[in-house]
């Protein structure tokens, strides 16, 4: 089981913007201070999504009441947005069999179906609670500071029919949350609604190996342990200023370099693998709200992340990346192996199709990540490459671990805060003002000052 970072197609004997060999000796003291900024950030507390053996009896906690809830459970639902939603849709597909919950209970061994509702678009919203037997149904409630206005919406609907239905509570949610604070945290003390910490040095984008995602992943049957083991393998690979030491570090700094020094501020990841697509709008959450970000001397600064799958968007977004603007990055992840699924080697094909006789569809798919880095760097475009084994849990792991930590070293080298997300705050307030928020009525003259709808101009 391994996972490597290439840099080949990166560097300047691939790409003509990339880093030759005197660049790289002169990034050497920002690498430097990345990684003393990363330790400093560590010896503070303030990384706890590194934090696993810290962790480790709340697993235990999730596993053992897991074991016994899914019990008779037809459907898991998970209510969150963001990185209390994310994580577990990544989880989903990349640990399940395509279109689980389409599967029949047998075909499921039993295990329940897993819906994510991370909108409030009553369509979604209705439709699946419409769809469900909520006497078969664990409801997740995923806020850390139980005050999200699209989450809570959600839990105050479900638990309307929950009480309609004559159905308790407790039997039907449970909550992920502050370990003392917020309104889920006073409900669960008071109602005795099974409810898991996420730990206070967790924001929610660095979330997926705590409840966030264990929790949905327990219900399911998903191997847990396995997933944390290969976060912790990554973690501990992932220490020190070298580059060739350090691939967290390596990726978050040649990411930094394309869009300082070659105006590449547009970061693709590619998975050439349906089990890690969902990976991709993962990162694409992690990697904009932590380094988007305007920075202490007034400077807006961050990279614009964009999600793809191969071999999928060979034929929509590889286009722009081999003759568009020369400003993105493209990233692949790449599986090494596959299921064994072969294409028929049959009488009477076609000569044109012939050289497709016996071959596996693994290996058509490896074929065409090879040809798109191929094809890229013969125009120029800088890539990197994630080899991974195969698509499991410990690898998967192991790939949000490292992303997570590349993102820590990123904020370093951007010179922002990666934990934060103040840009988030002000949509946050002006909604709860329109809504009546008794704490953000001094939200009204911001409101008032707002650019209104032009009547000449709707057209």
């Amino acid at each position: 089981m391994t996972i490597h970072l290439d840099l080949s197609g990166m560097l300047r004997a691939a790409v003509p913007t990339g880093p030759d060999a005197a660049a790289l000796a002169a990034l050497q003291p920002r690498l430097t201070a990345a990684a003393q900024g990363f330790e400093a950030s560590v010896a503070r507390g303030v990384l706890g999504f590194r934090e696993l053996e810290a962790q480790a009896a709340e697993r235990s906690h999730v596993l053992e009441w897991a074991s016994r809830a899914r019990r008779g459970l037809d459907d898991v639902i998970v209510l969150g947005i963001g990185g209390s939603s994310l994580g577990a849709i990544a989880l989903r597909t990349a640990l399940l069999p395509r279109d689980w919950n389409a599967r029949s209970t047998p075909q499921r061994e039993g295990r329940p179906r897993l819906h994510v509702l991370d909108n409030v678009d009553p369509r979604s919203v209705g439709g699946l609670l419409d769809l469900v037997s909520l006497e078969r149904t664990r409801v997740l409630v995923v806020s850390k500071s139980g005050s999200t206005a699209e989450t809570m919406s959600q839990y105050l609907l479900v638990r309307n029919r929950l009480q309609a239905a004559g159905l308790a509570a407790s039997a039907h949610l449970a909550f992920v949350t502050d370990p003392a604070l917020g309104a889920l945290r006073k409900l669960a003390d008071a109602e005795g609604i099974p409810a898991f910490e996420v730990p206070a040095n967790v924001g929610g984008r660095f979330s997926v190996l705590s409840p966030v995602g264990t929790l949905p992943a327990a219900l399911l049957g998903m191997d847990v342990e396995q997933l944390v083991a290969g976060a912790v393998a990554m973690r501990d690979r992932c220490v020190g200023d070298q580059l060739r030491g350090n691939p967290a570090l390596a990726f978050a700094a040649l990411q930094w370099r394309a869009q300082e020094e070659a105006g590449q501020g547009m970061h693709v990841l590619m998975p050439y693998s349906d089990a890690f697509r969902d990976l991709a709008p993962w990162f694409v959450q992690l990697w904009a709200e932590s380094l988007g970000k305007r920075r202490p001397d007034g400077r807006h600064v961050g990279p614009t992340p964009i999600a793809a799958v191969g071999a999928t968007d060979q034929h929509a977004q590889v286009q722009l990346f081999m003759e568009g603007p020369a400003d993105k990055t493209v990233t692949f992840v790449d599986v090494e192996e596959h299921e064994d699924l072969r294409i028929p080697d049959a009488e009477g094909t076609p000569a044109s199709l012939a050289y497709l006789r016996g071959r596996g569809f693994g290996e058509l798919l490896r074929a065409e990540a090879r040809a798109t880095a191929g094809a890229l760097a013969q125009m120029g475009r800088p890539t990197m490459t994630l080899r991974v084994t195969r698509a499991d849990a410990w690898h998967l792991g192991g790939l949000f671990m490292f992303l997570e930590l590349a993102t820590i070293y990123a904020g370093q080298l951007y010179g922002v805060d990666p934990l934060d997300q103040p840009g988030v705050e002000l949509g946050k307030q002006l909604t709860y003002y329109q809504f009546g928020h008794p704490d953000w009525q001094q939200m009204r003259s911001v409101w008032e000052s707002l650019p209104t709808s032009n009547p000449d101009w709707v057209i």
